[in-house]
């Protein structure tokens, strides 16, 4: 059996009694035929026979799909071949032709026909205290060219609050605040995502016959193909991904969401998307209005050519439905349970039963004309209670039995076609099970909160353990790999490779917490990342790798590289002096840097915020320090002595050395119409002055030209973050930038093409 099918061809059927079936396995021949003079019992064995012969035909579809899958990587690599070349022939004239259009483009003057929103006013500044806002705002509003000026200046208004923005000099003469901005010439194309998703997500881990790994985190769905370190990325969904399951196909993969937020406040329904993976096209959106607050459990069936799939959302009653998705037709739906479910799959041979666990439950779902009936579990063997409160995963034995795991560490075997158990394997594990897998060889694989691997043999009898190191936390999910690997996902976000007699390495990894801290080194392709877990890590962005990791002893907040690249400083929550910081309590600390980074010495403190230090910003020369607050006001200091510099002439041409400021006169077109003020975290302005990138609250990555000084300038806007996004930044060449998310504790690289 285990030798390649040539054919499969299924014969008429006896009226009088089973099918009858002859396979030919490489040249020999196998015929099932029914006996009607056979006993009860040994019908039943034909039947099982039969069912393990339907099991054999799917996998030989199986091995069909995989050719088909291998074929369709071809085509996706020769695609990818020429749309990397075209880039690359593109990239020389593509970049000469922006700068010389942003060498023109302050000098325009707009004749739009609408007015300008009344949070933007254009006003001549020669004596603002002594104007009224009502004539300013007239001025404002005249159709046609708007001069302004000497001393000219925009005012915005965020929260009924008024900020002053001070033009440069050669642009009082020349600016108009009806022109429109153009959109930039260029564009984003996510190249990579640091981070997998497994804290709590299962059963998120399964290997592709391209060789592509996929797994999900924030709101993208990843195909790593670790030999060729080649990432792809499905980013169909609006928010963060919970569950994903692939096909029988191998081709065809589901994904479900949770419930979100728009931009203008709109409310994201979950809902499940079914999508191709070869050419990354959704070819299904299944359930939007339907679903409540997010999907926890998808499975396609196996043993009806995966026509079907089985959703559990994680409203109050954890609804399973039946889907047919190709027709996006819904056959059925129950309340499962007012507990949480953790897993739910079809039977491998019966695409009418359903099997469910999770908290103080194992049910048995059988679709009977549009309705599934439940029959619950006995957690029960010889009036022995057996079965913790906690039924945390499941999967299929070859013959047909249902395997569970629970918290207890306890593995249970469950009769095909019963809902009693056969045969338990008590304290299997040190604590609980959270994955179960079985490989094509028919050897079980379980692991848990032990870290412990463990694999048996087909009467369950223990074979080998392997321990996962203590630094890459609990096994979470299980997936079988190429040939004798195996993948491990983890609760501290790793996805592990290795085999079940070797030493597992990880090819995927993140912070396991809220993330914040973001710099680039200076001049090299690194950056680093920090925040709430404690954890700095230094990434290389060529080869995507982890140069290092270091603990801290607090929560990270910000981070920034001494211009030698030498060393980096860390601020934490706790320790605002850290470094030259803007503080939470108003004050923005100096210090003299000397040794090439390595020694300081505190000068003082800048007094005169009335709110906490949002982001700042150094002149080139290192003579001046501009700085915005929580209470939307842009201030400007000599830090060598601590002093504020109240001069408009000499603030309003100073040459910034970065961009990180979002108030002020070269960006403050980057904030959307109706703002708060707050929607923006992170603002990075590009090191040939010519592009500016913003990350919001709603998990966007917007792409502006710079200077960005029209009112509601248009902008690239990029997906892919659930959380608020909350810094970006280029890397020190611009060929890059890389932005963080905060609860979705992902890092995204995106390539500038």
């Amino acid at each position: 059996w285990r030798r390649p099918c040539v054919c499969v061809i299924i014969n008429e059927v006896d009226p009088g009694g089973l099918c009858l079936a002859s396979i030919g396995v490489s040249g020999e021949e196998l015929t099932v035929s029914s006996d009607d003079s056979a006993s009860a019992s040994s019908s039943m064995e034909v039947t099982d026979r039969i069912a393990s012969l339907e099991q054999r035909v799917q996998m030989q579809e199986d091995e069909i799909q995989l050719l088909k899958s291998a074929l369709a990587d071809v085509v996706r690599r020769l695609n990818l071949s020429e749309e990397q070349q075209a880039i690359g022939s593109r990239r020389g004239p593509t970049k000469v032709t922006v700068q010389i259009y942003l060498s023109h483009s302050a000098k325009r003057t707009g004749t739009s026909g609408s007015p300008p929103a009344s949070s933007v006013e254009a006003r001549p500044a020669t004596s603002p205290q002594q104007t009224s806002d009502s004539s300013k705002a007239g001025m404002a509003r005249k159709g046609g060219a708007t001069k302004v000026p000497p001393e000219g200046y925009v005012k915005m208004y965020l929260k009924g609050r008024p900020i002053t923005m001070y033009m440069p000099k050669d642009q009082v003469d020349s600016y108009c605040l009806e022109a429109r901005a153009d959109l930039p010439s260029n564009k984003l194309k996510l190249d990579w995502v640091y981070g997998y998703r497994g804290r709590d997500c299962r059963s998120n881990l399964y290997l592709l016959p391209t060789g592509e790994t996929v797994y999900f985190i924030a709101s993208v769905v990843v195909l790593f193909n670790v030999d060729e370190q080649l990432q792809r990325h499905y980013t169909g969904h609006t928010d963060d991904i919970k569950c994903l399951a692939v096909h029988p196909d191998k081709i065809t993969i589901a994904t479900g969401q949770v419930a979100g937020t728009s931009s203008d406040g709109k409310q994201l329904a979950p809902h499940v998307r079914v999508w191709d993976s070869v050419s990354l096209n959704t070819l299904h959106v299944l359930g939007t209005g339907f679903f409540d607050r997010a999907l926890v459990c998808l499975a396609f069936s196996k043993s009806n050519g995966g026509n079907t799939l089985c959703v559990v959302d994680d409203s109050n009653d954890h609804v399973l439905s039946v889907w047919d998705w190709q027709r996006e037709d819904r056959l059925a739906e129950v309340k499962c349970s007012n507990e949480s479910v953790f897993a739910a799959d079809f039977h491998p041979t019966d695409s009418n039963i359903v099997v469910t666990c999770g908290k103080s439950h194992l049910y048995f779902w059988n679709l009977e004309k549009g309705v599934l009936v439940k029959k619950q579990g006995l957690l029960a063997k010889n009036k022995q209670y057996v079965c913790s409160c906690f039924v945390l995963c499941v999967t299929f034995a070859e013959n047909g039995d249902a395997i569970t795991g629970d918290s207890s560490g306890n593995i249970l075997v469950w009769g095909k076609g019963t809902n009693r158990i056969s045969h338990v394997i008590q304290g299997a594990h040190e604590g609980s099970i959270f994955a179960l897998c079985m490989l094509r060889n028919g050897t079980l694989v379980s692991g848990g909160k032990d870290r412990r691997l463990i694999s048996w043999d087909s009467s369950y009898q223990q074979i080998q353990t392997v321990e996962v190191p203590e630094l890459f936390g609990p096994i979470r999910t299980i997936a079988e790999g190429r040939g004798e690997t195996v993948l491990i996902g983890t609760t501290k976000h790793f996805v592990l490779q290795g085999s079940l007699d070797g030493e597992f390495m990880p090819i995927t990894q993140g912070h396991t917490d809220e993330l914040w801290g973001l710099a680039v080194h200076p001049w090299k392709h690194q950056f680093l990342t920090c925040g709430y877990d404690r954890q700095v890590c230094l990434w290389d962005s060529s080869s995507h790798q982890l140069i290092w990791t270091k603990s801290m002893e607090d929560a990270a907040q910000s981070a920034g590289f001494h211009p030698s690249g030498a060393v980096v400083a860390i601020g934490t929550q706790t320790d605002g002096n850290f470094l030259a910081i803007g503080s939470h309590d108003n004050y923005i600390y100096i210090y003299a840097v000397a040794e090439n980074g390595r020694k300081y010495s505190r000068v003082g403190k800048c007094s005169g915020h009335s709110s906490f230090i949002t982001h700042l910003d150094w002149s080139v020369d290192s003579q001046y320090l501009v700085s915005n607050s929580g209470d939307y006001e842009i201030l400007y200091w000599i830090p060598s002595v601590c002093k504020q510099v109240v001069s408009v002439e000499t603030t309003r041409d100073i040459e910034w050395a970065t961009h990180t400021c979002t108030l002020g006169f070269q960006v403050f077109g980057l904030w959307p119409d109706g703002s708060d003020g707050t929607d923006v975290n992170a603002v990075c302005r590009s090191s040939d002055k010519s592009l500016l990138v913003t990350g919001d609250d709603f998990g966007k990555v917007h792409l502006f030209s710079y200077p960005c000084s029209q009112f509601r300038a248009p902008s690239h806007v990029y997906g892919g973050h659930s959380s608020h996004v909350t810094n970006v930044t280029f890397l020190y060449d611009d060929g890059y930038l890389v932005s963080t998310g905060g609860k979705d504790m992902s890092v995204m690289q995106w390539r500038i093409v």
